[in-house]
């Protein structure tokens, strides 16, 4: 029997939760490494330059640094994107006149998955926006471009508080929902035509692949979701470190800007141990997600 629509929705959120926990632990390391490298291109020969340099300047600490934001923003954004996935694949069904336990497509699922981003890039950005600064501090005080203070996520918030206001939070946000419409459409649809490859060559339901081909078919979405929308990404984490300077131009000016002053290869500054991050990571998100939903759901199975 099929849970209440209220019960599926704590179950894909509770799942969502638990897969974006398992994201920033397994890849935090590497998604400073990324942060770093989008905001100062110029400042590292490579990502094993960027890492090395990390970890003479402020210890094994400075990897982790963002840690917190970064739980809280994976927590927060995979919650809803997985609870909204669920509502809008219910809506999906009903605009293609199916009945509400259809299986659908992969094309509509990552249909589902996109419109879904929306909704979780409401509180993505805001937590995005507190761990970027704090992954980018050490740089940005070297430089000068801001004065020593705190790195800490309160002292952060404080900052952002008291000189722009709860607006500040939301630096970034159009360029957030560019990246993430284009790219959930992306790592929705490339993450169950994977799982679809496996489950027609294994002969069995995509449920049953077992945790080798999710946790590929997870960084396989991941893959396709960051080389589609990496240089958008790059430029919401310049706009985001960058506003700490003062108010930041929109998407198209800094985009163009980036391009014309510092060349195409700019905006994909921090892509190597994006990419290297990406099955772990997005691995492990997946993994926890379709493990507890699973387990959860079976509660409801008589």
């Amino acid at each position: 029997m099929a849970p209440h629509p209220v019960v599926q929705a704590v179950i894909d959120l509770s799942a969502g939760a638990i897969g974006g926990a398992a994201c920033v632990f397994s890849g935090q390391p590497l998604d400073t490494t990324k942060v770093k490298m989008q905001t100062f291109p110029k400042l590292y020969r490579g990502f094993l330059h960027c890492i090395t340099s990390t970890y003479k300047q402020v210890g094994l600490r400075g990897l982790y640094q963002g840690t917190s934001p970064a739980l809280m923003a994976n927590i927060a954004e995979n919650s809803v994107l997985f609870m909204s996935y669920g509502f809008c694949q219910q809506v999906v069904r009903i605009t293609s006149g199916l009945h509400s336990e259809a299986v659908l497509s992969d094309m509509q699922k990552a249909c589902a998955g996109s419109v879904a981003s929306i909704f979780s890039s409401l509180v993505l950005c805001p937590t995005e926006l507190v761990k970027c600064r704090l992954q980018a501090m050490y740089e940005m005080e070297a430089s000068g471009k801001i004065a020593k203070s705190q790195n800490t996520v309160w002292s952060v918030v404080k900052s952002i508080m008291r000189n722009e206001g709860p607006q500040g939070f939301f630096q970034g946000l159009t360029t957030t929902i560019a990246r993430e419409v284009p790219g959930y459409f992306c790592f929705f649809g490339a993450y169950e035509l994977c799982r679809t490859t496996f489950a027609d060559y294994m002969k069995c339901e995509k449920d049953d692949i077992g945790v080798a081909p999710i946790v590929f078919s997870g960084g396989f979405g991941g893959a396709c979701l960051w080389l589609v929308v990496y240089p958008m990404d790059c430029v919401k984490s310049r706009i985001q470190v960058m506003s700490m300077t003062g108010k930041q131009s929109g998407f198209f000016k800094t985009f163009m800007t980036i391009a014309r002053t510092e060349g195409v290869r700019a905006l994909y500054s921090g892509l190597t141990p994006t990419m290297i991050r990406t099955f772990p990571a997005n691995g492990a998100l997946f993994l926890g997600y379709e493990a507890s939903r699973k387990l959860m759901m079976k509660q409801f199975d008589s």
